[in-house]
């Protein structure tokens, strides 16, 4: 069974840093690309980054450019997602997803595969 955990979340003041972990089980994901979205209160999911499948090319929605790095280490099979310079609109469940099947440069992702999620709030 593949299942995406994601961990990290949690409550911090604005302007601080978070950093998320998503590790894969069940099957290896080293080959694909593999981003994070976020879902804020009363709004659609939408579109955080995403990194090809060895690191090398990301890409960010423009609201957390320059705040937010996508990273992984495909040996232990885990991405992260480092948050600086928090907002609290930045306030959102984040999830975890591998596989991407839609075009790279898509900012409405679809993939095969997704996490339970982890809960982010900024207070400012």
């Amino acid at each position: 069974q593949v299942q995406l955990v994601e961990s990290g979340g949690g409550l911090v003041q604005a302007g601080g840093s978070l950093r998320l972990s998503c590790v894969t089980h069940g099957r290896s994901f080293r080959n694909h690309a593999m981003g994070w979205s976020r879902q804020a209160p009363g709004k659609e999911r939408e579109f955080v980054g995403v990194i090809s499948w060895n690191g090398g090319v990301t890409d960010y929605a423009d609201s957390v450019k320059d705040r937010f790095t996508i990273s992984r280490d495909n040996a232990k099979d885990t991405v992260y997602l480092q948050m600086d310079n928090l907002k609290p609109e930045d306030t959102a469940v984040y999830y975890c997803a591998a596989d991407l099947t839609s075009a790279w440069g898509s900012h409405r992702p679809t993939y095969n595969y997704w996490g339970q999620g982890t809960r982010v709030t900024v207070s400012s």
